[in-house]
């Protein structure tokens, strides 16, 4: 019993002594480290992140670098107003780059299409029942017939206009078209060739039904030769209402699609007159007998033919 004792006591005297001796190391070192970091901090720079770089004091190195940039320049030119003075006065040739001219149209087409319009507008308030009498009358045999029963056709004010917008509407296109080709006397005659395209159409349809009237009378075939003409007013007629939106596209479109307006027209003409023909040869073979062969050879002298002496006339 006392002998555990003793071990007991001997065992705590050597802890309290371990831990004696460890205080003293540990508190020791704890001031030197104070110490060490006292005197480091007296050494240390503290560095101003708040001030602008440009508000701090510069030192030697700084100094010389500014004044060395700035002996070199600003970085950009000072204005001087000798230099310019100078740079105005100099007689320098400035070379200017040569583009190619945008392809402009004539006003006066302009002017020829407005005027169409307005015509067709007069004709529309004033002449308005004999305007639709003709629209019909193309798509409509009792129409056809009920106007072949009034006389005034040719003498009213009515057929004098739609033969004059008849004209100029073709004549317009041929133009148009003869411009496209690129032939001298469309690049060269402008409006006055304009003009005669357009006398010339009026003069050679009023010929042919001169002519015609002319036939009737020697060969007293006047009734069948008065339908005919009258198909003939019809297929004018209702061509040059048809023609109007096809020159308006065609004088304001890009150069690239006129070719595409010119296939389309020549197709309406072809069209009507085939259509007209047909029509006619109907009507008048079944009422009259008479060998096909006069049909073929008047169509061969009446109906191609001009179109092909306009055509040569233009300079196709």
């Amino acid at each position: 019993m006392l002998k555990n004792f003793l071990l007991i006591l001997f065992a705590f005297g050597i802890s309290i002594g371990a831990h004696a001796q460890f205080m003293n190391v540990d508190t020791a070192q704890t001031m030197r480290l104070t110490d060490s970091l006292q005197l480091d901090s007296s050494t240390v720079v503290k560095i101003d992140t708040l001030t602008p770089q440009i508000l701090k004091i510069r030192d030697s190195l700084t100094q010389a670098y500014w004044l060395d940039s700035l002996s070199k320049g600003y970085g950009f030119g000072v204005f001087s107003l000798n230099d310019m003075l100078s740079l105005a006065n100099s007689k320098e040739n400035i070379v200017y780059q040569q583009g190619d001219a945008l392809p402009k149209g004539n006003i006066w087409i302009l002017a020829i299409i407005a005027f169409l319009l307005v015509l067709f507008a007069v004709l529309k308030n004033a002449f308005g029942k004999q305007l639709s009498a003709v629209v019909q009358s193309f798509y409509s045999n009792r129409a056809l017939s009920n106007l072949n029963k009034e006389d005034n056709l040719v003498t009213s004010w009515s057929f004098l206009l739609l033969f004059i917008q008849f004209g100029f509407t073709i004549g317009m296109f041929f133009y148009l078209a003869a411009q496209h080709q690129g032939l001298p006397k469309a690049t060269q005659g402008g409006f006055s060739f304009f003009i005669s395209i357009s006398v010339g159409v009026i003069s050679l349809y009023l010929l042919k039904i001169v002519f015609l009237r002319v036939i009737g009378f020697v060969f007293d075939l006047q009734k069948p030769l008065h339908q005919y003409i009258s198909i003939l007013y019809l297929s004018y007629f209702n061509a040059s209402l048809l023609f109007i939106p096809i020159i308006i596209a065609f004088a304001l479109s890009a150069k690239k699609y006129e070719l595409a307006y010119i296939v389309l027209g020549i197709s309406a003409l072809v069209l009507i007159f085939v259509f007209q023909f047909l029509r006619a040869g109907v009507n008048i073979l079944s009422q009259y007998r008479f060998p096909k062969l006069y049909l073929i050879l008047y169509f061969c002298t009446l109906e191609i033919c001009p179109i092909l002496i306009l055509i040569k006339a233009i300079g196709f």
